[in-house]
């Protein structure tokens, strides 16, 4: 569990090397520009439903390696909003900064 406080903009920034990342791999190439309105999955998006699967993964390791905390993204609470957090960059930040929040007790 981690001590410190995880700004929102470093966040965003992993999201962002994740969702490089995982278009690298998949040969396809990232846009010029991204930013929180990116969309990363549904209609338009950058991510297929295996892309999504596999950019979710990463992002989970990217948060144990980088922050020491631990956390699962995609569960029943995450499938069951009406508003989907894997929408876009600035929506996956937001529950990443609820689910933390959460893990490490500050409200």
């Amino acid at each position: 569990m981690t001590s410190l406080p995880i700004a929102r903009t470093d966040l965003g920034q992993l999201v962002i090397e994740s969702l490089r990342n995982i278009l690298d791999q998949s040969g396809h190439p990232a846009p010029d520009r991204i930013d929180e309105n990116t969309l990363l999955f549904g209609k338009g998006a950058l991510l297929d439903s295996l892309a999504l699967v596999t950019m979710v993964v990463d992002l989970e390791q990217r948060l144990e390696e980088t922050f020491g905390i631990t956390l699962t993204l995609a569960d029943d609470r995450a499938m069951s909003q009406r508003n989907s957090p894997f929408r876009s960059i600035g929506a996956l930040v937001d529950y990443l900064m609820q689910l933390i929040d959460e893990e490490t007790g500050r409200d």
